[in-house]
């Protein structure tokens, strides 16, 4: 798929995910970037094997956690679109993946753990 058709995927999932995760994005800042792969050594220290495939990852310090003095990082959802189109070539599905990494890492920036999202169905 074209980065520009991927784009314009990412848009559309963006409008798929809640209301108030969209409304937390927008009043937080938090910013979506797409990279094509992640860094073998990333994966490694996320996922504990190198060769496993990260759809996205959020950087930054979850609402939870955050003090008045903390100098706040810039609050980051990065999207991996080549194993997302790895993964789920059909468009239909690719779309639906990307709603749900986004929702996913949203929710790790409000403080939900794994087993949180998993009940949610963003596991």
């Amino acid at each position: 798929m074209a980065v520009t058709d991927f784009d314009q995927l990412v848009k559309r999932a963006l409008k798929r995910i809640p209301a108030e995760f969209r409304e937390v994005m927008q009043r937080e800042n938090i910013a979506v970037v797409v990279l094509d792969w992640p860094d073998p050594q990333l994966v490694e220290e996320v996922l504990g094997d190198k060769t496993e495939l990260l759809y996205g990852l959020f950087t930054g310090i979850p609402l939870p956690d955050r003090q008045s003095q903390d100098m706040e990082l810039p609050n980051v959802i990065h999207l991996f679109r080549g194993p997302l189109e790895q993964d789920f070539p059909a468009p239909a599905e690719l779309e639906r993946e990307v709603a749900i990494t986004l929702f996913h890492e949203i929710g790790h920036f409000m403080g939900m753990d794994e087993k949180a999202l998993e009940k949610r169905g963003y596991g």
